[in-house]
């Protein structure tokens, strides 16, 4: 008779979770300059951008700035292709929050192009968005991000990203 591996208690699955995504997002200092948080539920992400006046591009409207979604596209994309290619390892627990302290983050894929399609003004509230991989190999991957604000189903934006896969050997 063999005996399994006793599964690891929930708590500390979530910790090792939450300590990954909180060291990969930390590690990019213009995120937390837009202020741009993840919900974390199991391995989906969902970006938050909580309004701030400072977003605000055409105070008219007034209606947030069109380099601020493109960026919160971006991030978006960015920060879930590369939780996705972390997933295996941080499940494994072979990934070690304490090794991204200082600075030491993995290198993040490289965008090749990506394209944003304004749907609609962005409306002085909070913001979310979600990304979608399409394709991830060890070179590339493409990515679909979309953002909402108060309907999923009525965006405001969305975007398609090509990426150069960071090499994982390094």
């Amino acid at each position: 008779m063999t005996s399994r591996k006793r599964p690891e208690p929930v708590q500390v699955v979530k910790q090792r979770r939450d300590a990954a995504l909180r060291a990969l997002v930390h590690g990019v200092p213009y995120i937390q300059f837009l202020g741009v948080e993840f919900d974390r539920r199991g391995d989906e992400l969902t970006a938050v951008l909580p309004f701030h006046e400072k977003l605000i591009g055409n105070p008219i409207l007034p209606a947030i700035h069109g380099g601020v979604t493109a960026a919160f596209l971006e991030i978006t994309a960015v920060i879930c292709l590369s939780w996705a290619t972390l997933w295996e390892e941080i499940e494994a627990g072979a990934f070690d929050p304490e090794r991204l302290v200082d600075g030491k983050i993995p290198r993040l894929p490289k965008t090749v192009s990506f394209t944003v399609d304004y749907l609609r003004s962005g409306l002085p509230r909070d913001a979310y968005a979600r990304a979608q991989v399409n394709r991830s190999g060890r070179r590339y991957a493409s990515v679909h991000v979309e953002a909402w604000q108060d309907n999923r189903e009525r965006p405001f934006a969305q975007a398609s990203g090509h990426f150069l896969m960071p090499n994982r050997d390094v």
